[in-house]
């Protein structure tokens, strides 16, 4: 762990903690920590995506030119997908800041420790969020 996030608790800290300690102050900063990370390699990964597609290829040959095609198209949508990321980030870090997160935005229960860890910008819990797929894969239907 880098020097900002010393003295902050470990994953399995988090995991073996009473359920009367969830969402206390040690754990919103191990999440505030996760979260400015996550915004950072994300950030990180736009613009090395950017950059994969801004290098112009100097090749004549269709097969390089077709690679590198593919290539870019891939690196868009890595863009596409890492931008959408971004501001769910920061919302996460504004529930930190208004008290909020780790709950769920429906039910106003815990999401979970171990839910937050997997994703950390989640803003629902399991329950809530397989009845709104759920609801989702009907409409679709």
């Amino acid at each position: 762990m880098d020097k900002k996030g010393a003295g902050l608790l470990s994953e399995q800290q988090l995991l073996e903690a009473p359920e009367e300690d969830y969402m206390n102050s040690e754990q919103l900063a191990f999440f505030k920590h996760l979260l400015q990370q996550l915004h950072q390699s994300t950030g990180l990964r736009i613009q090395q995506a950017k950059t994969q597609m801004s290098a112009p290829i100097n090749s004549s040959d269709p097969n390089d030119r077709a690679t590198n095609e593919e290539q870019s198209s891939i690196a868009l949508r890595i863009v596409e997908r890492e931008q959408k990321l971004l501001p769910k980030i920061q919302q996460a870090l504004e529930r930190i800041r208004l008290g909020s997160y780790g709950y769920c935005l429906e039910s106003e229960e815990p999401i979970g420790i171990r839910r937050l860890l997997a994703r950390p910008t989640a803003e629902f819990c399991a329950e809530v969020k397989e009845l709104k797929e759920k609801k989702e894969h009907h409409y679709r239907s």
